[in-house]
């Protein structure tokens, strides 16, 4: 099944808007996909594209420096945060 490019813009800002709302954490992808309510694999895929354009990070590892063998945690991009910051401020 195909999804349009219009929907997967508006899950984009979606996903965006979430991690704004929860930043400076970083968050793993079951939660962005639980909080969606969409598949963790759908997300994976929409994440992994968001981190090509540079709008987000992907943190691999874990607070004690550990990296991850099977997990990633997203946060914004700072130009990103910024730029959602000022929009919110008005």
């Amino acid at each position: 099944m195909k999804i349009s490019d219009k929907r997967k813009e508006r899950i984009f800002e979606q996903i965006l808007a979430h991690l704004y709302q929860e930043s400076p954490k970083s968050l793993y992808t079951s939660h962005i996909a639980q909080e969606l309510a969409r598949d963790e694999e759908f997300i994976k895929r929409l994440l992994i594209e968001l981190k090509q354009k540079k709008l987000i990070i992907e943190v691999k590892k874990n607070s004690q420096g550990i990296p991850y063998i099977r997990r990633s945690r997203w946060k914004l991009s700072e130009g990103v945060y910024n730029a959602y910051k000022k929009l919110n401020s008005f």
